[in-house]
């Protein structure tokens, strides 16, 4: 079986990025036929070739749908001779779709973007709709499949979560200076998605109680400028420029850094204007670092934390009353902490992109042969 794979970037500098990319890898050690068509902005991969043909995502290039149209006919020819069509970013559904020319037809949703792109109005919403109806929605959490089909009704889902990479987290290097008391860390973008503020805020509580507790915040600082803009002046507000630190996108080893030097990670999500956090990849890599994890009900967290057993779940409506009281109960009770960190690494490093790249593959034979049984 030869696939046709369209993904965004591949790198790991953002979400879908990551996602394209770890799949692609994990899809070509499983021994899969891949022919990937790629953002314009993909870098090489050793290994692979990789068709840039596609707009790119992030930041997405003004016409996107039209962009897409264009890049069909080179998009078609690359996918000469593959049985399935899968588009790993919502985004690329319609060119997948285009190009899919009666071939099973498949789609990654990750989040909020099906709803968000299916509810688009005029042309471009039709557009969208139509290809999203065409496919097989791979979902990356239960949530994430039940606001699908919130948002299209009748529409064909089947759920296949995220992974990581356990080896990755197998020698976590140290960090370059010693931290400076219980640490609460934080992976994500800065903006009101991932709940920031609320950290923030929470921590100046924390403080109370723990007074040398420090907050690490890793994500980029560019997502939502004036939503970061807005966090520094919370944090120089509440007096926590001493103990709450934003260091923005970091290397790999000081990111690996920091997981294995925090002592519980914290993510509190927030639906915000439609969107939802779909899986929240960083609470399994926090888990696979040894770490208990906070998230919050009402989004794909709930796919990632177990509430109780590697880590603990706040409601979004109480995240300001709940938020403080979970941080503290897991600093101030290292042996509860470190058998939820325990717990969280053995269900992590349970699932992988390999995990992942088989349940795909096995997905991609369901898919042609359901078309080949068509009279």
């Amino acid at each position: 079986m030869k696939v046709g794979l369209l993904t965004a970037d591949l790198t790991h500098a953002h979400g879908w990025a990551h996602y394209s990319l770890s799949l692609l890898l994990a899809l070509r050690d499983a021994g899969a036929d891949v022919t990937v068509i790629a953002a314009r902005s993909s870098p090489d991969v050793a290994g692979l070739t990789v068709h840039r043909l596609l707009p790119t995502l992030v930041p997405a290039e003004r016409g996107l749908l039209l962009a897409q149209a264009r890049a069909v006919p080179a998009v078609r020819a690359a996918l000469r001779g593959c049985d399935v069509v899968h588009a790993a970013v919502e985004p690329f559904a319609p060119a997948a779709a285009w190009s899919a020319a009666g071939r099973p037809l498949l789609v990654t949703a990750h989040g909020s973007y099906v709803g968000l792109l299916a509810g688009r109005r005029g042309l471009a919403g039709a557009l969208y709709r139509r290809a999203l109806r065409q496919a097989t929605l791979v979902c990356v959490s239960q949530f994430t499949a039940q606001n699908v089909t919130a948002a299209l009704p009748g529409a064909r889902t089947t759920v296949i979560p995220n992974g990581i990479d356990p080896a990755r987290f197998d020698h976590l290097p140290p960090l370059a200076a010693p931290k400076r008391g219980p640490t609460v860390l934080a992976v994500g973008a800065v903006k009101p998605r991932k709940g920031t503020l609320e950290l923030v805020r929470a921590l100046a509580v924390v403080r109370q109680t723990i007074p040398d507790a420090q907050g690490v915040i890793i994500g980029t600082l560019d997502a939502e400028p004036g939503y970061a803009a807005q966090v520094r002046a919370e944090i120089a507000a509440l007096g926590l420029a001493d103990s709450v630190h934003l260091l923005g996108h970091v290397p790999e080893e000081t990111l690996l850094a920091w997981y294995g030097a925090a002592d519980v990670f914290a993510l509190p999500a927030l639906n915000v204007g439609g969107r939802f956090e779909g899986f929240g990849l960083a609470y399994l890599e926090a888990s696979a670092a040894g770490l208990p994890v906070i998230g919050t009900t009402g989004c794909g967290a709930e796919d990632a934390v177990v509430d109780g057993v590697t880590g603990l779940l706040v409601p979004q409506s109480q995240v300001t009353d709940a938020l403080p009281g979970a941080i503290i109960a897991l600093l101030s009770d290292p042996a509860r902490a470190a058998r939820m960190g325990a717990a969280g690494r053995q269900r992590a490093r349970a699932q992988t992109w390999a995990r992942a790249a088989q349940r795909m593959l096995a997905l991609y034979r369901t898919t042609a042969l359901d078309r080949d049984r068509r009279p």
